[in-house]
């Protein structure tokens, strides 16, 4: 009678993140610092201009396109999940309108910036107009950037060149946009409520 020998443990394969979201996480990461470094010295800076004109004076809250640009953090995943389950319609009217929210948040900043520079403000003014534009730009930056990607992606839809294959690809592209709506979070709370 043979011996009945222990049965060898599997052998469990370790799947690899996909390449895609570990490039876009190294991104976010080095564009989280330097968000940091800029919110640091904005936040330094605060109240040490010798002359005018001053947040109080011259801020608005820009309540509006706020909630325009966090709203499309919602709206992106369910242009993602429509895409995933193949209802293509559903998500190039998401993936639209996601644009249009970002769209109307960049054109609230460059209103913005126009009425500061009317009341004086640039970004050679003082120590305030410098940090602030250096920041609220560097973020609308990003967001230009973003709107950039949803055009693309729109043209690539709209011939039909964007299916539930690609839902991975829209997952790494969302991870930047919710990006960037957290880090306006965090501008928002320094240069809106902080430093007012």
């Amino acid at each position: 009678m043979s011996a009945i020998s222990p049965a060898l443990p599997t052998r469990t394969e370790w799947p690899l993140p996909s390449r895609g979201r570990v490039g876009m996480y190294c991104l976010i990461a080095a564009e989280a610092a330097i968000f940091t470094i800029f919110v640091i010295a904005y936040i330094f800076y605060i109240g040490k201009s010798v002359s005018g004109p001053t947040p109080q004076q011259v801020l608005d809250v820009p309540i509006f396109y706020t909630v325009c640009l966090l709203s499309s953090s919602i709206v992106i995943y369910f242009a993602e999940k429509a895409l995933h389950r193949g209802q293509r319609g559903s998500f190039m009217l998401f993936w639209f309108l996601t644009f249009a929210l970002g769209a109307t948040f960049l054109v609230g900043t460059a209103l913005e910036w126009r009425h500061l520079i009317g009341e004086g403000l640039t970004i050679s003014t003082n120590l305030f107009g410098t940090t602030y534009y250096s920041l609220v730009g560097l973020h609308a930056l990003h967001v230009t950037v973003g709107l950039i990607g949803f055009a693309i992606v729109m043209i690539l839809a709209l011939a039909g060149k964007v299916t539930e294959e690609h839902t991975e690809r829209i997952g790494v592209f969302s991870l930047y946009w919710h990006f960037v709506d957290a880090v306006w979070v965090v501008v928002f709370t320094v240069v809106y409520i902080i430093g007012r």
